[in-house]
C-alpha cells in the first residue's frame, strides 16, 4: 500500500477528456525594468529601473512572437519593492493585457523566499490580485523590509508566509526557481531537499514544484550568434543537458520526492532579463525553453493545470505536444494524474509526441531517443534531507526502430507487466546520444543539447 502525501484530485480521471483543452506553451519567470537596482547610499535606498531595458508589454509581445499562450511577469524585489509592484508594475501589466490580448498574462513576482533565495509566485487572476501580491510581498519577502529584518531570512518566516498564502480564497502557486544555483553537482546551496519538503508539507496546493531547467541558457552566445568558448551556458548553475541536477539525475532528488507520492512538478523558464542579442545572457520568453500546460486558454484552467501537474517541458522546441497515458483494463490516466489499480495487473503505456518543423535557431530538431522511467512509491521518508530513490530506473529506451511516425507525430507503446507496487512513470527525450545527460561544459551550444521531460503519472495500488 502506498503512502500518498496528497489527496488525488477528482479531476484526474477526466484530465485529458475535455476536448476544449490543448497544450499551451508558457513561461512563469520573466523580468521587466521593474526588477530594480538600488542606491543604498540613500535612506531609504533609491530604486532605479535600468537593470534591463524591457517593459512588460515588450516581454509580452516577444512571448507572443515566440509561440507562448501565457506568461507570468515576475520582477524580483528589494527594499519597499511591494509598493513598486503595486504602483508601477501592476498598472503596466494592465496596459500590457490591453496591448497583447491574445496572451494570458498573470500577475506575480520572483518572491524573495525567506532562507531560500527565489521562487516564482503566481497570483490567481481576480479583481484583487494586486492587493494579494502586495500583502504577501510586504509582509514576507525577505528583501522588502527596510531597515533589514533578520527574521525575514529564517525558515520559520517562510512557513508563516505559506500559512498566510493559504488564507486567500484563491491560493497562489509557488515554484522554486533555479533550485541548485550556486551549487556544484552533488551539493546544494540556498535550497536544500529538507526545505523544499517542508514547503510542500506546509502548503501542498501552493508549493507544487521547481524549475527543472533554469533560465539564462544563452550565457555563452555572443550578440552575433556565435559561441563564446570560454563562457558557460546558464548563469551560476551547473546543469546537465540544460536541466538542474535536482531534476536531471536519474533516481535523484526529484525521484525521491515522487517516491514519497508527492505531487511535485517541474517547469522550464527563460528567467529573461536581457536578451543575448543585446549583450545579455537570456533568451526571449519562448525562444528556447517552454512549459506546456494542458488547459483551456483561461487564467483559472492554466493555473490549475500547473497546480495539478498537467505539464511537460522542452528546450529548443524539440517537441510541441506530449501525450503520455497509462491504462488498465478499466481506466486511463494522463500526465499529472493517478491510475488506481485494484491489484496486480498489466499497465499499457502510450507515448505520443508531436515534433517541430523548425525551431527559433532555424534548425529542424530531431528526437533521437525517448526514455520511459519508473520508480516505486515507498512512502514518506524518515530523513527529509534524502535526495535519492534507488528504485528508479529506465525500463525502456525507444529509438526510431521502436516507434511509428505519421506526419509530425511519433507514437510508441510499452506494457508494464504485473504491476504490484504503487509507483510512478515519467518520460524524457533528447536529440543527443547521451544515455544520461552530461554536465554542460563551457562553449557548448544550447541548441545542440536538447531535452524534454514529462511530469509523472502515479500508479496507485489500492
Amino acid at each position: 500500500m502506498s503512502n500518498i502525501t496528497q489527496p488525488v484530485s477528482a479531476q484526474n480521471k477526466q484530465m485529458h477528456s475535455d476536448s476544449s483543452r490543448s497544450w499551451l506553451a508558457g513561461d512563469h519567470h520573466i523580468h521587466s525594468h521593474f526588477s530594480a537596482k538600488y542606491d543604498k547610499s540613500t535612506n531609504p535606498p533609491t530604486p532605479s529601473f535600468d537593470e534591463q531595458p524591457y517593459s512588460i508589454p515588450t516581454n509580452a509581445t516577444k512571448a507572443r512572437e515566440y509561440g507562448l499562450s501565457w506568461m507570468v511577469s515576475t520582477d524580483h524585489g528589494g527594499p519597499n519593492h511591494s509598493k513598486i509592484n503595486l504602483e508601477k508594475a501592476y498598472p503596466e501589466l494592465l496596459e500590457s493585457r490591453k496591448r497583447v490580448p491574445e496572451l494570458i498574462q498573470f500577475h506575480g513576482m520572483e518572491f524573495d523566499a525567506p532562507a531560500a533565495n527565489h521562487a516564482s509566485l503566481i497570483i490567481p487572476h481576480s479583481d484583487h490580485e494586486h492587493e494579494t501580491l502586495y500583502e504577501i510581498e510586504r509582509r514576507f519577502a525577505s528583501r522588502d523590509a527596510f531597515p533589514e529584518d533578520s527574521i525575514r531570512e529564517t525558515e520559520q518566516h517562510m512557513m508563516e508566509a505559506l500559512e498566510f498564502m493559504k488564507t486567500f480564497p484563491l491560493s497562489p502557486v509557488l515554484i522554486a526557481n533555479h533550485p541548485s544555483r550556486g551549487a556544484v553537482i552533488g551539493k546544494y546551496a540556498t535550497k536544500e531537499p529538507r526545505e523544499l519538503r517542508n514547503w510542500n508539507n506546509a502548503a501542498p496546493e501552493i508549493a507544487v514544484g521547481m524549475e527543472g531547467a533554469p533560465g539564462h541558457q544563452a550565457g555563452n552566445l555572443n550578440p552575433d550568434g556565435s559561441i563564446d568558448s570560454t563562457a558557460s551556458r546558464p548563469y551560476k548553475n551547473q546543469t546537465l543537458g540544460g536541466f538542474d541536477q535536482m531534476t536531471a539525475i536519474l533516481g535523484g532528488f526529484w525521484d525521491s520526492m515522487l517516491g514519497e507520492g508527492r505531487r511535485w512538478w517541474i517547469t522550464s523558464t527563460s528567467d529573461s532579463h536581457n536578451n543575448w542579442r543585446d549583450g545579455g545572457s537570456d533568451f526571449w520568453p519562448g525562444e528556447y525553453s517552454k512549459t506546456y500546460v494542458f488547459a483551456k486558454k483561461s487564467f483559472n484552467d492554466i493555473l490549475e493545470g500547473i497546480r495539478n501537474g498537467r505539464v511537460f517541458v522542452t528546450t529548443g522546441d524539440l517537441i510541441r505536444e506530449l501525450d503520455l497515458t497509462a491504462a488498465s483494463k478499466k481506466e486511463k490516466a494522463s500526465i499529472g494524474g493517478t491510475l488506481p489499480l485494484p491489484g496486480r495487473q498489466d499497465v499499457d503505456v502510450t507515448i505520443r509526441l508531436r515534433t517541430t518543423e523548425v525551431n527559433h535557431h532555424g534548425d529542424k530538431p530531431k528526437v533521437a531517443r525517448v526514455d520511459l522511467i519508473v520508480g516505486e512509491i515507498t512512502g514518506k521518508l524518515a530523513d527529509p534531507s534524502q535526495d535519492s530513490n534507488p528504485t528508479t530506473k529506465v525500463v525502456k529506451r525507444f529509438t526510431a526502430s521502436d516507434w511509428t511516425e505519421e506526419g509530425e507525430y511519433i507514437t510508441m507503446t510499452y506494457k508494464l507487466k504485473n504491476v504490484h507496487h504503487s509507483s510512478y512513470i515519467r518520460v524524457r527525450g533528447t536529440n543527443t546520444s547521451e544515455l544520461e545527460p552530461k554536465v554542460d561544459h563551457k562553449g557548448e551550444s544550447p541548441w545542440d543539447d536538447l531535452w524534454f521531460y514529462s511530469n509523472p503519472i502515479f500508479l496507485e495500488i489500492k
